[in-house]
């Protein structure tokens, strides 16, 4: 049997607006982030999920529940779980970021001026926050919580996991390591706000048990960052107009890259 999973990042929230950083800070979705997340629920209206897993944060809930409410009977379970919230930005959360800081003074020098650069260390982080590498340690037990338990299940198993533009890039990551087989040199960064990317998972022997710990997994990257039911929505000039770009794209989980900055106005 197979199991799919479709990743929804939420749609746009009041802090996707601002240059701050914003991983458990809670704001809700802006104006076009509602519209967004019903573009989502009508699109999602004919895929018939059976479990719809949704981050506690408000931006990524109200989107699981635009989506679940658009459900046919019988509806899906819903879930909300911890584990698939945004990366933890600690003592940062809600201040202003930057990618050019003084390069004459130490980060700890930084922090205790209020001043907090992108870290790209993967062993970096704020104090009191996660790094990547606590993200992804984060990501994997999600992956046992929310994935690997519907293996057993008798026949295919659809489930979407609306979470957030870092943290699903951990999640896709984390399931490939679960592949020995997955290439291991492809980014599934960058979602835009209510994109989703979609996996298949299936193990490589079924005569695995199951009981006795994770086989080795097939899993296949069919999707990525699909947003074709955003193309009919109205941007507001105002949000044209104040989003930051580059911290749009961080959030999304993506490397500062100009190449794709155009193309993210347009459908955005």
């Amino acid at each position: 049997m197979t199991v799919v999973i479709t990743f929804v990042r939420h749609g746009e929230s009041e802090d996707n607006l601002k240059s701050i950083w914003a991983g458990w800070k809670d704001a809700p979705l802006s104006d076009l982030g509602r519209k967004q997340a019903a573009a989502a629920g009508e699109h999602f209206s004919t895929t018939k999920f059976h479990a719809i897993y949704a981050s506690p944060l408000l931006r990524a809930n109200a989107t699981a529940q635009a989506i679940h409410g658009r459900q046919q009977e019988p509806f899906p379970s819903f879930i909300v779980t911890p584990h698939i919230r945004e990366q933890h930005f600690g003592v940062a959360e809600g201040s202003p970021w930057t990618y050019t800081p003084p390069e004459d003074k130490t980060l700890d020098e930084l922090f205790a001026d209020g001043i907090y650069p992108v870290l790209y260390d993967r062993d970096e982080k704020f104090p009191s926050g996660e790094s990547l590498n606590d993200l992804a340690s984060r990501a994997d037990r999600a992956i046992m919580e929310c994935v690997i338990p519907h293996l057993k299940s008798e026949g295919d198993f659809h489930i979407a996991l609306v979470s957030h533009g870092l943290c699903i890039s951990e999640l896709v990551a984390a399931l490939l390591r679960l592949d020995p087989d997955s290439r291991r040199d492809v980014s599934y960064k960058g979602l835009l706000n209510t994109a989703w990317t979609r996996v298949s998972v299936s193990v490589k022997d079924p005569a695995s048990d199951l009981e006795e710990g994770v086989p080795a997994l097939n899993v296949q990257v069919t999707h990525v960052n699909e947003a074709g039911h955003l193309d009919s929505l109205q941007v507001p000039p105002t949000s044209n107009g104040t989003e930051n770009t580059e911290a749009r794209k961080f959030f999304a989980g993506a490397e500062v890259a100009e190449a794709t900055q155009t193309d993210e106005k347009q459908k955005l």
